[in-house]
């Protein structure tokens, strides 16, 4: 299977916000980008494994500046880091004043996917290249990551365990 670079599985977006995006703050509804976020990614990880993929996890989702209707919005992503049917992409949010012409990152987030087979098991994915002193750090920083999902993933098995399954409506 043959390696690739972080750009070869790179997708990007450029969108305006308008009033049906927005919330009660006049921003963009966290929601509405939570979705773009998983939807772009999903591409990413398609990119890189070349078979469907599934999201296992957003480790991550962290909203660092609002995006209002003055703004555009510019979603890229791209693998980061893999394991061994595990692909881990990275998701930067930029803002930007269309006015001003003034530029924020508004979010990043970490997903992560499984590449799956064609009868729905986990299967190997290619590895990755990094070339980009960005996708460099990510790369290096990524098994420390994946460590921290596993105990989280451990945490909330233990906790989905104990939750009562009564049907509250």
């Amino acid at each position: 299977m043959k390696a690739n670079y972080c750009k070869d599985t790179k997708a990007v977006r450029t969108s305006r916000i308008f009033p049906n995006d927005i919330n009660n703050h006049n921003t963009l509804f966290g929601g509405k980008l939570m979705s773009d976020i998983d939807m772009i990614a999903s591409i990413s990880a398609y990119r890189h494994s070349r078979t469907e993929c599934v999201t296992a996890s957003a480790d991550s989702i962290h909203f660092l500046h609002p995006i209002t209707p003055q703004d555009s919005v510019c979603l890229e992503s791209y693998v980061s880091w893999t394991g061994r049917s595990s692909m881990e992409v990275f998701v930067k949010v930029i803002k930007e004043n269309l006015k001003t012409g003034e530029r924020q990152i508004a979010a990043t987030s970490f997903l992560t996917f499984v590449a799956m087979d064609d009868d729905g098991k986990p299967r190997a994915v290619p590895e990755l290249i990094p070339e980009t002193e960005e996708e460099k750090y990510l790369f290096q920083t990524g098994a420390d990551r994946a460590a921290t999902r596993k105990q989280v993933r451990k945490k909330s098995n233990e906790l989905a365990a104990v939750l009562d399954l009564g049907q509250p409506w």
